[in-house]
């Protein structure tokens, strides 16, 4: 009993220190996020529950875009689960660690799995063994630096009163813009891509709110999707 603690203190030191390199950019995203918060309103508290509940970059830039009164929380509930649809192929790429583990385990340690952590423990997947615990470290690295950064950004937000002055104003659009092509994969995305989004323009023109999200997302991955499944069409063709 007393070594397998060793050990599992150990790969989780070994994922916390893994995950060092990537602490610093994560921070620093999520400053912008943590500016941006305090000039929604949103609280110092509100945002580290949200830190702390989602745990999710795009999706907590999606909810304090969306986060006017009255909150249309149906609506940014859809546009959530629709961004982090791609946990579900993350957890599957995951199963291999969690072989044996109880529910609560899998739970627990996958609240933590962001695309930093799980991009380093895969990596290190495929060199060595690699056990929960060291997602897990990584898991806390990122959600340390994550939380630092949204803090620090709240706090120099809340004292910018004219966001426009520093062209804060385009930080929802730049990040966004950073995040889509950071996800191109090829011209094989083009056609999701542009079918998201003719259904995001026609939803907000036609719909209130921000229900174009929703539409957009679910029309660009329904379309991926089939892509993807069409006869002939394998990972490695273009």
């Amino acid at each position: 009993m007393g070594n397998r603690h060793l050990q599992q203190h150990l790969d989780l030191r070994a994922g916390f220190t893994a995950s060092l390199v990537v602490a610093a950019s994560v921070g620093a995203y999520g400053s912008v996020l943590g500016l941006l918060a305090a000039q929604k309103g949103l609280t110092w508290y509100q945002l580290l529950v949200m830190n702390l509940s989602v745990f999710a970059g795009s999706a907590q830039f999606v909810i304090v875009d969306m986060w006017l009164p009255p909150l249309p929380i149906v609506e940014i509930t859809l546009a959530v689960l629709v961004i982090n649809m791609r946990y579900l192929l993350i957890g599957a790429s995951l199963s291999p660690l969690f072989q044996g583990t109880s529910l609560r385990h899998r739970f627990l340690f996958m609240h933590l799995v962001a695309d930093e952590n799980w991009a380093i423990t895969m990596a290190r997947f495929h060199k060595q063994r690699v056990s929960t615990w060291f997602l897990l470290g990584g898991g806390l690295c990122v959600q340390l630096a994550w939380c630092s950064g949204t803090m620090l950004g709240h706090r120099l937000g809340a004292v910018i009163t004219n966001p426009e002055r520093y062209g804060l104003d385009f930080s929802f659009v730049a990040v966004f813009t950073a995040l889509v092509f950071s996800f191109w994969r090829g011209r094989r995305d083009l056609l999701p891509w542009l079918i998201a989004a003719m259904f995001a323009l026609a939803s907000e023109a036609l719909l209130p709110g921000k229900w174009y999200i929703v539409c957009g997302g679910v029309a660009g991955a329904l379309a991926a999707a089939v892509r993807e499944t069409e006869p002939g069409r394998g990972h490695g063709n273009g």
